[in-house]
């Protein structure tokens, strides 16, 4: 495994790798992994001849007031986990290498559909600064497939969209949600959930699945399904931010027609912002 931290670097070893007729693959993260990362690079060496780790942490996703300079640094342990399992490369550039002009003035990728709704109206501007970093790793590193987890469902989909409207040729894999044993989503703000929350943490996940149940035995009154919701999360202790039952490819509101249905979630502990959904396909 080589670790690089530059742009010109990386580039020269991938194009070895494609002059051989390797298939390249690549998963985006910002570091500070667990098993559901170590899951999606599994993922893309099942199909991948040389997998490309990328672990930046991106502060133009971040808003004000965020914890960009709080989230964990681990390189060191990151690297420990990805030799492990044999991957290739780790990509680890300085913020400089990625903006070389300054963040100020950077030329932006912006998808305006699904990027201000949900996560998006939380957190204004955090979905530009993700697909202008994705935008960018994709033309650094020119993956044949890249790999992200379903956790981040809203991320996903824009990324999709992205890269449709872009006619980017690369295939983009979903990497199923990583639990713990009570439901909760793997993330690394869990690591900011207190001792006292932390039983209480997996309320979000199970409001979901209880609402999926309710959709899948007829009750389409998704209004009263949301709002009821928001109330147990509320009653377990927690400030809900959101939780929206969505069109699964537009994540439009959902419309009683629609067959294919995302319930989308977050919700504020004392320390970290969590989210989570799932999906479900009615009959037709």
């Amino acid at each position: 495994m080589q670790l690089l931290h530059h742009v010109q670097s990386l580039r020269h070893a991938l194009n070895a790798a494609r002059s051989e007729g390797k298939k390249i693959g690549l998963v985006p993260t910002m570091g500070n992994l667990h098993d559901a990362h170590l899951a999606l690079v599994k993922q893309a060496q099942a199909t991948c001849d040389v997998v490309v780790v990328s672990i930046f942490v991106n502060r133009l996703q971040f808003g004000l007031n965020e914890d960009w300079d709080k989230y964990p640094r681990t390189l060191e342990r990151d690297a420990q986990k990805l030799k492990a399992i044999g991957c290739d490369y780790i990509f680890c550039p300085e913020e400089n290498e990625i903006y070389p002009n300054g963040m100020d003035t950077q030329t932006r990728v912006i998808v305006p559909t699904m990027a201000n709704a949900l996560c998006g109206a939380s957190r204004p501007g955090h979905f530009d600064g993700v697909t202008t970093v994705v935008a960018k790793l994709f033309n650094i590193v020119e993956p044949d497939v890249a790999v992200f987890g379903l956790k981040d469902y809203q991320q996903l989909a824009i990324i999709r969209r992205m890269a449709e409207d872009l006619c980017l040729s690369l295939k983009i894999e979903a990497g199923s949600i990583v639990r713990e044993s009570d439901g909760l989503a793997m993330s690394s703000r869990n690591t900011f959930i207190t001792e006292q929350e932390r039983p209480r943490a997996n309320v979000l996940n199970k409001q979901l699945n209880a609402v999926k149940t309710a959709i899948e035995n007829g009750d389409m009154d998704f209004l009263a399904l949301q709002a009821a919701s928001q109330q147990v999360i509320s009653e377990a202790g927690f400030k809900p931010d959101y939780f929206s039952i969505c069109n699964s490819k537009t994540l439009d509101i959902a419309a009683q027609d629609d067959k294919h249905l995302t319930i989308l979630g977050a919700m504020y502990t004392q320390g970290a912002r969590l989210i989570d959904n799932i999906s479900l396909s009615l009959p037709q």
